[in-house]
């Protein structure tokens, strides 16, 4: 792979006056700043391991990354002007200032920007994909084994679970963890098992992952090993096969599972524009969760990033590897018509930026 190599220092949020510091090294293909310019994008991608969110830009064809800690960055979602990131305990909102992006940061160099102006506390419910249907924020509450909303008299307001678990409790039941829209509507949903008892999903974990249809839930595929990121793009279901380290389309009529290609690492995170799919990958090192799949017997180790892939030729064509600093990625979203975006997150001072207030302008 011809790629640039870059060694980051990042601050982390830490509990004592003492903040701890980790290195990031990374390197990456040649193509990815052409590809991203191409198709006139930026990307988010979320790593709980680390504490981070990652934004992935460009700017004068040199490839921008910069890291913001948010505490266990689970699931982003991106609708218009407004941003949401699910963490351990909280889901937080960042609202677009465009008025601000020319003079944040290196001046002239960001052509958007995010500031988080809330936060809803929902406690530990782990939270995995969020999506912005037509109403709301859907939320996926893998604790509690539903889909739900948010309002601000409650943790959270359950709106739909599975047919087979049988009542709401934090028991983390089937492992839901994934959603897919059809026209600003969730349609499909992933979960690792079919079970209902506290942790059920995990003794067949390597084969009882299925894709359920929302509205009648019904399964629509199964057979997966720990299934993630359901995508309807292109007019075809995409999912990936995580724990075979594939992605994967869906038959929606028949339920085939067809495999378009293997990936480096464990994926989860995809994100779909144009010709290409963008795909997280992670290392899989944590065995309790990961161990006895089906990738973890490849001869290769995994790899952790993001790779590109050419839908056309079912090749990959690009890859983000992250060498050390950052072992796994969960979500992997597109910011559209926007190149270099700058972020203000719930912690920027840790994070070496600026506090930036905004404020309506005086009254005459």
């Amino acid at each position: 792979m011809n790629a640039s190599v870059t060694k980051l220092p990042i601050q982390e949020e830490a509990a004592s006056s003492d903040a701890a510091r980790r290195e990031v090294r990374y390197e990456y293909s040649d193509n990815l700043v052409p590809i991203l310019g191409q198709l006139g994008t930026s990307l988010i991608l979320s790593t709980y391991q680390a504490g981070k969110l990652v934004v992935v830009g460009v700017h004068e064809d040199e490839l921008k990354i910069s890291f913001h800690n948010f505490e266990r960055a689970m699931g982003v979602a991106v609708g218009r002007n407004q941003i949401a990131v699910g963490g351990k305990d909280w889901i937080y909102f960042l609202k677009s200032a465009p008025e601000l992006a020319s003079r944040v940061g290196v001046q002239d160099t960001h052509d958007a920007c995010f500031l988080v102006r809330g936060a809803h506390y929902t406690g530990e419910i782990a939270v995995h994909e969020l999506v912005w249907g037509q109403e709301q924020l859907v939320v996926t509450n893998t604790r509690f084994s539903c889909l739900c909303a948010l309002d601000n008299n409650s943790s959270f307001v359950p709106q739909w679970r599975p047919p087979f678990v049988s009542a709401l409790a934090p028991e983390d039941r089937c492992h839901l963890n994934g959603i897919a829209l059809v026209d600003g509507q969730p349609r499909y949903a992933t979960v690792l098992g079919q079970a209902d008892t506290a942790g059920g999903w995990r003794p067949g974990k390597s084969t009882d992952g299925c894709v359920l249809e929302i509205l009648t839930g019904k399964v629509v595929a199964n057979g997966f090993a720990m299934p993630h990121s359901p995508r309807v793009s292109h007019g075809r279901l995409w999912v990936l096969n995580s724990g075979m380290g594939e992605l994967t389309t869906v038959n929606l009529s028949s339920g085939l599972v067809e495999s378009v290609i293997e990936l480096p690492g464990y994926p989860r995170g995809l994100a779909l524009a144009g010709r290409f799919a963008f795909v997280g990958l992670s290392q899989a090192r944590e065995k309790d969760t990961f161990g006895n799949l089906p990738i973890c017997d490849r001869n290769t180790s995994p790899k952790c990033g993001l790779a590109i892939i050419d839908l056309q030729t079912a090749t990959q064509v690009g890859l983000l590897e992250f060498q050390s600093g950052v072992d796994e990625i969960f979500d992997v979203q597109l910011l559209p018509g926007i190149q270099n975006p700058y972020f203000s997150g719930p912690y920027a001072a840790t994070d070496g930026n600026p506090p930036i207030w905004k404020v309506p302008a005086p009254s005459r």
